[in-house]
């Protein structure tokens, strides 16, 4: 009975749920996922993280290349994310060109690494005008099951401090470029950047971390970026239900805080691996 009533009056019993201040998954409003994380399990990657946020799974890939620097910026590199969500991750999804959701997707990705500074750019560049490092950052869904966003980002800031490049050298007798695969070290982490996401139902009930049945039932979606030092680099919302300044300010505490969490299990599963 009760799976029919879902059925044909989704948005009647979510509303039941949420006037005790509970979700039809068990989870309290303000109630996050249980988060997983693996890094390096791509050995043909310079770096790599999977991530499981409820059953949202994403897994980034990160491919470094030799290119060259653009005449306007001789100084920088290039960091470019490209998000996936192919047909096998969900029915949402159709075969053919990306999906406007995976290029909105790819396009926050490309705003929140800009916006963070997670990686100067400088830091990439390996001779002024003539050679740099571009980071190809590949995510793909596995399994889509709503905030796809906050999972992508966790596998970004995991994989990029999972990279490992080669030292690189120009022979000064052929000036063409030579790789020591023998050393490699780190790249420079500048800030980590964490996404939390918050789902709003009947212009009323906030709720963090939306599965993807919540999200299509949401009046309102709202993700918001911040970094160690407390600032928010990035705040995305697609229209919907507007939110008064008492309950964004909520949601910038809970996003803090939430962050805080993430930047340690990052960390503890690094050092888990280096051990």
């Amino acid at each position: 009975m009760a799976a029919d009533f879902k059925t044909a009056q989704p948005v009647e019993y979510y509303r039941r749920f949420l006037k005790e201040d509970v979700r039809p998954d068990g989870r309290e409003l303000g109630e996050i996922r249980h988060t997983t994380l693996n890094i390096g399990s791509i050995t043909t990657a310079e770096g790599s993280a999977l991530v499981k946020l409820g059953n949202t799974t994403v897994i980034c890939g990160i491919k470094a290349e030799l290119c060259n620097p653009t005449a306007e910026e001789p100084k920088k590199g290039f960091v470019v994310p490209n998000v996936d969500l192919p047909p096998l991750c969900s029915p949402r999804f159709r075969p053919g060109p990306p999906s406007e959701q995976a290029q909105v997707v790819s396009q926050l990705m490309a705003d929140i690494i800009e916006n963070s500074g997670v990686v100067a750019l400088e830091d990439l560049c390996i001779v002024e005008g003539k050679l740099c490092w571009v980071l190809y950052c590949d995510m793909m869904c596995l399994d889509y099951d709503g905030n796809v966003v906050d999972a992508c980002v966790i596998s970004l800031l995991a994989a990029l401090k999972n990279v490992l490049l080669p030292e690189v050298t120009v022979s000064e007798e052929t000036g063409s470029p030579e790789t020591d695969m023998e050393k490699k070290l780190p790249l420079n982490i500048r800030k980590c950047p964490v996404a939390t996401t918050f789902g709003v139902f009947d212009d009323h009930y906030l709720f963090t971390d939306p599965t993807n049945e919540e999200e299509c039932l949401a009046t309102g979606v709202l993700t918001v970026v911040t970094t160690e030092d407390n600032k928010i680099c990035l705040m995305h919302k697609p229209g919907g239900t507007a939110l008064s300044e008492s309950r964004l300010q909520d949601c910038i505490n809970r996003a803090l805080t939430r962050a805080e969490e993430v930047r340690k299990l990052i960390d503890q599963t690094i050092n888990s691996v280096e051990r």
